[in-house]
């Protein structure tokens, strides 16, 4: 087994990839050879920074058709991380308005700037930090991680999915509701940071290794 850890020039590429290698025996590269990535078992989509600049890198290094594909054919697990969920959706408010790859139907949003804890203290944005998770559905990759436990977030934006039967994973923030776990078929996608939300991230990595949909 391989697992492709898709290297377009954008996110955390081997923080996850070292993340990985902690949960598996089997090989893990960072690749942006379209063999290597179409002949990989496993892959993960990962993401960081501006949706402009992930979408485009993402077509300058002519990746964006591959992952198009491999969405449609769903043949192996995909996993998205960060704004790898983001660009699942099919647009985001970001950057004046970015089309996304158009896997799941839903937008991505930015959160208001003048959102309130119950105190009355003013939230800041970006959402950065622990908050919990909760999990609307059950999915595999679910397994061994409690209800509303804690993962690592550091976000602007968010997903809102338009079909709740492809929401796994929610997070209140403010008045904001946030679908922090996304999916369909043979893809499952997550904003917050599995390779620094510690034995619950490590937990839902290994669940993604051992994963057949």
């Amino acid at each position: 087994m391989t697992i492709a850890v898709i290297d377009y020039g954008m996110g955390n590429l081997h923080s996850v990839a070292k993340a990985l290698e902690h949960v598996t025996h089997e090989n893990v590269m960072v690749t942006r050879d379209a063999r290597s990535i179409r002949g990989a078992t496993r892959l993960v989509l990962p993401g960081q920074g501006a949706i402009r600049d992930c979408m485009g890198e993402l077509e300058r290094t002519e990746l964006a058709g591959l992952v198009r594909e491999l969405l449609a054919e769903q043949s192996k697990p995909l996993l998205g991380i960060c704004v790898g969920q983001q660009m699942l959706l099919e647009r985001s408010d970001e950057n004046g308005g970015i089309d996304c790859l158009g896997f799941l139907p839903g937008q991505v949003k930015r959160f208001p700037t003048d959102m309130q804890d119950a105190d009355g203290a003013r939230l800041k944005v970006p959402h950065m930090g622990w908050n919990l998770v909760h999990q609307p559905l059950d999915h595999p990759l679910w397994a061994g991680i409690k209800q509303d436990e804690h993962f690592y977030f550091v976000h602007s934006y968010y997903v809102a999915a338009a079909d709740p039967a492809q929401v796994f994973g929610t997070t209140g923030y403010g008045s904001v509701e946030a679908h922090v776990a996304t999916g369909r078929d043979a893809t499952f996608a997550v904003q917050f940071h599995p390779e620094k939300s510690a034995r619950a991230g490590l937990t839902l990595l290994e669940n993604f290794v051992q994963w057949s949909p």
